[in-house]
């Protein structure tokens, strides 16, 4: 289990969901309009199940979602690389959507994991409130713990909607985030390799 799931199970008692959807109303209420009119009725009952969903990363066990790894890869030494995992994550300052795209690559060491792990390791990291730089750190450090290959590499670039919608407001700017351990991070040359594969289309 990650630290940050282990400290919240031990140190937090969750809201009832009642709790939550009245926080919901309240928001409504500070937000100027009224929660009994139709339209809004069941909002807060809506809102509390799309927050369990896009939430959902705070409930997963890393250690799980890592699960078996395999051996018979038939000496296969060379770069894995998983391009173009979608995703959608919220900034931990405003709770706005950040959307992007991961990629992710490892040197085995004797060990490979099956590729859906892969992107089910974004998927964990990216359904909690997050910032991008600690989430591609996240991501390359759970790869780390759970195969301990050779290398890691992880690119992530993605759009704020809180630069987005409010502050400056300019749509279409995207963000770049990178992290590199072991080989990658030793050898200037296997992250150009890594970027090549990345942008080759």
């Amino acid at each position: 289990m990650d630290a940050l799931a282990k400290k919240l199970s031990q140190e937090s008692t969750r809201p009832t969901r009642e709790e939550a959807e009245e926080a919901v109303r309240v928001l409504l209420r500070w937000a100027g309009d009224d929660p009994t009119r139709e339209g809004l009725l069941d909002t807060p009952k809506r809102v509390a199940k799309a927050y369990s969903e896009l939430f959902a990363g705070y409930d997963a066990d890393i250690d799980d979602v890592l699960g078996t790894t395999f051996e018979e890869v038939a000496g296969y030494d060379d770069i894995v690389l998983v391009r173009d995992i979608p995703f959608f994550s919220h900034c931990e300052h405003h709770m706005l959507p950040v959307i992007g795209k991961a990629h992710i690559a490892y040197l085995p060491s004797g060990r490979v994991l099956g590729l859906s792990k892969i992107a089910r390791i974004v998927e964990v990291f990216a359904r909690r409130l997050q910032t991008q730089e600690a989430m591609t750190a996240q991501i390359a450090d759970a790869i780390n713990q759970g195969l301990s290959p050779r290398g890691v590499a992880v690119f992530v670039e993605a759009e704020h909607m809180c630069m987005a919608m409010r502050g400056v407001q300019k749509s279409g700017s995207t963000t770049l985030t990178t992290t590199f351990t072991g080989s990658f991070k030793d050898s200037a040359a296997e992250q150009a390799r890594f970027m090549s594969m990345v942008r080759g289309r």
